[in-house]
Order: C-alpha cells, then structure tokens, then sequence
C-alpha cells in the first residue's frame, strides 16, 4: 500500500499501518498512544502468546507445578487454575517458554527443544500475521474502530521475504496495510543489548542462523557440551549477532514496499495528529 502523495493517505476513511523495526524503538509505546485516540492496537506478541501459544505455554506451568506434590494433587482433582497472564506490556510467559539454550542448573534448555520451540513460535508468528486483514475487519465491525495499528515483533522479518511481494505475509500485510519502518540507531542498539540482559524479550532464530552461532559460540568459547553452554551469556551474545543480521533486511522491507522514519522521531509524537504528520513525511520522502 504506497501512495503518490501524502494526501491520498490522509484521505482515507480508514487507516491502517504496520510498524516493524528492532525490539524496543518504541512500536508498543506508539500502539498504547494511538489506542488512546481510538486505534485499535493489534500486538503481534500478544497475540503469539495468547491465541496461537497460549496453551504451550501454559502446559509448561502446569509442568513445573507437577513437580510440586502439594501443586500436583490440587492439579489432578481441578481444584486449582493457572493461566498466562500476559500482556502488551509484560511477555514474560511467551519468553519464559521459548527459554534459551544451555546448562540446564543455570535455567537453560536442551538444544532440541529449544529447537522445537522455536518452530512454534515461528508457524504462530505466521499465523498472527496472517490474522491482521480478519482483524482489520473485526476491529471495526465489533469495536467501531476506523484505525488499525499493527505493532509487529523483532522477528517479523524472519517469517517473510522481504524482496517477493508473492510471499503471503508480506501480501497479507501490504495489501491491507501501509508499512512504516522505525529506523533506529547505533546507539538505540547498544541500549537494546542492555535492556535485554535486564530484561529478555521472547527471541526467534531462522533455522540454519541459530545452528551456526550455537556452534559459533561454543567453538569461540571453548566448549565441547550444550550442557556446559551458559544460557545467559549465549541469549546476549546471540540477541547483539541476530540484531546485526536483522537490519539489512529490514531496510530491504521498507525499501520495497513502504516507508521510513528515524526510531528518535517517534519521540516528538504525542497524539494521532503528530503521528499523522510523521507518516505525511514519511510518504513525502520516499524516493521513487
């Protein structure tokens, strides 16, 4: 969805858009603004984590909670719940279940399964996405909301093709969506890196990429065993080399098929009129 001019965005009845850039350049602090304005925010996290990961992850309390006989009893005869109680703003169920690689006393998982765990999220991150035109639709049928904000995860790059406009999630998305790239900066990564080692957001590698800095990292680090891998040093390790691998490709994206703006100038946006003047740039920008 790209335009001639700015004003032919602006002359929508209704407006939809998809924001996608690296975690934490502020697409979720730009989904609770605009919702405040009567957009529907629509979290492709959230809806991972609820809809399509809900009960992985909530078998995976009841596990541990089977470990417990006092837990386990109450489990057995229904006499106790458990639920997820995510959020837009707290997914730590989502990262807790995926976990990380490694020693498992330091909390880590088997490779296997952590293997396993990441094609899940990958085939719910697909199916979310996929879930975005439906929404659109729904927004407005149920709630009466004319604007829809599709707040994507990181790792929405991993699950497209950024160059083939065939691929069903980029159809999915540019056919019913304007795609706005937030732009962040060297500095904005270093910040990234270290809000991740205090807080560490749900992470999924391609395939192949998770395969070789696995062995990367223990060949760099001396390590012949998964079980000798500590996770914590491999999650930041592998968030800074997936971080770096991401950018390219989604510059490639916004190239393609939409726009762009500087992560440092959401800042300066505090209501949907400020957003609607960020976009206005955006589209005016775009190079032919």
């Amino acid at each position: 969805m790209l335009f001639e001019s700015a004003s032919q965005y602006t002359g929508l009845d209704r407006k939809a858009v998809t924001v996608f850039g690296m975690a934490g350049v502020g697409k979720t602090r730009l989904g609770n603004l605009l919702r405040r304005a009567e957009w529907f925010h629509f979290s492709v996290d959230f809806r991972i984590g609820t809809r399509h990961m809900g009960e992985y992850i909530v078998d995976n309390f009841k596990r541990e909670a089977m470990k417990v006989p006092f837990l386990a009893e109450l489990l057995r005869s229904d006499s106790i719940y458990i639920s997820s109680n995510i959020t837009f703003d707290n997914l730590d169920p989502l990262s807790t279940y995926l976990g990380t690689p490694g020693n498992p006393e330091l909390g880590g998982l088997p490779f296997a399964e952590y293997q396993r765990r990441q094609e899940q999220h990958r085939i719910a991150e697909v199916y979310s996405l996929l879930d975005v035109p439906y929404f659109i639709e729904r927004a407005k049928d149920l709630y009466g909301y004319d604007n829809f904000l599709c707040d994507t995860g990181g790792s929405l790059i991993e699950v497209l093709d950024p160059h083939n406009r065939e691929d069903p999630v980029v159809k999915a998305l540019t056919e019913n969506t304007v795609l706005l790239y937030l732009k962040g900066t060297d500095a904005d990564a270093d910040r990234l890196v270290e809000r991740f080692k205090a807080q560490p957001k749900p992470m999924y590698y391609p395939p192949d990429f998770l395969i070789a800095k696995w062995d990367e990292f223990k060949r760099t680090n001396g390590i012949a065993h998964d079980d000798d891998v500590d996770p914590n040093a491999f999650a930041v390790w592998g968030f800074e080399a997936l971080l770096e691998d991401r950018l390219p490709r989604y510059q490639a994206l916004a190239d393609n098929f939409g726009y762009e703006v500087q992560a440092t100038d959401l800042s300066s946006v505090r209501d949907d009129k400020d957003f609607a003047a960020l976009m206005c740039s955006a589209i005016s920008a775009r190079k032919p």
